[in-house]
């Protein structure tokens, strides 16, 4: 297979966690490609593994067995400094629980990521200042989470996740504690702000809705690709 075209790859990929009864087959040898640029939903019934698969393919678990390259790099070849590293310059998250840092404003949150990668102060915030802009929020800069309404919280989300043009963006649930019309906006926001940034998005979601928009579903039934 030529990998060079793709952004993730999945080998006979299989999770398997310990418990006191025994061992629990999470996932049963998945196996997929998945191209840059293209739009992918994990789909399925709840224990079927999709937000397992989702934290393998993102380098945050690793598997029982199997591979899965990320960009080009294997990920059983790494260590976990390595794979967040990977992370850092390829990859942007969005979770359905926001996961927005309570003390920090929302332009705060948003300069985060290019903080850490080393962006001066001044270039951060105007950068965040740019990127709170595109989502609507540039009047709530100063505002901290909690006084942020569902949807707003998650364009922040965005924001932070997109403001080092990711490579790749995983989404899990995106719209999951969104009332209906917050989350057609996110999803709007979401397919726009991916189309602009040329990024591949993997998203594990229950809504019908989030899911048609994408390119490809990946069915996920009892751990196993349906």
């Amino acid at each position: 297979m030529n990998t060079e075209s793709k952004s993730i790859v999945a080998d006979r990929v299989g999770k398997v966690v310990n418990t006191s009864d025994g061992e629990l087959v999470i996932l049963h040898d998945i196996s997929f490609a998945i191209e840059r640029g293209e739009s992918v939903a994990i789909i399925g019934a709840s224990g079927s593994g999709k937000s397992t698969l989702l934290s393998l393919l993102a380098g945050l678990d690793i598997p029982s067995s199997g591979q899965i390259d990320l960009m080009g790099e294997n990920l059983g070849l790494l260590d976990e400094d390595g794979r967040a590293r990977l992370r850092g310059k390829s990859v942007g998250f969005v979770f359905q629980s926001f996961q927005l840092l309570a003390h920090l404003t929302a332009l705060e949150n948003v300069m985060l990521p290019l903080e850490i990668v080393g962006l001066s102060q001044t270039e951060a915030r105007l950068s965040a200042l740019e990127w709170l802009e595109k989502v609507g929020l540039a009047h709530r800069e100063n505002h901290f989470p909690r006084t942020l309404s569902g949807g707003e919280q998650q364009r922040v989300a965005l924001a932070r996740a997109f403001i080092n043009r990711p490579a790749i963006l995983f989404a899990d649930e995106p719209t999951g504690s969104l009332d209906e019309a917050s989350g057609n906006r996110v999803i709007e926001l979401l397919f726009e702000l991916n189309e602009g940034n040329s990024s591949t998005l993997v998203l594990v979601t229950h809504d019908s809705a989030l899911a048609a928009r994408c390119g490809r579903q990946l069915n996920l039934q009892g751990g196993r690709l349906a």
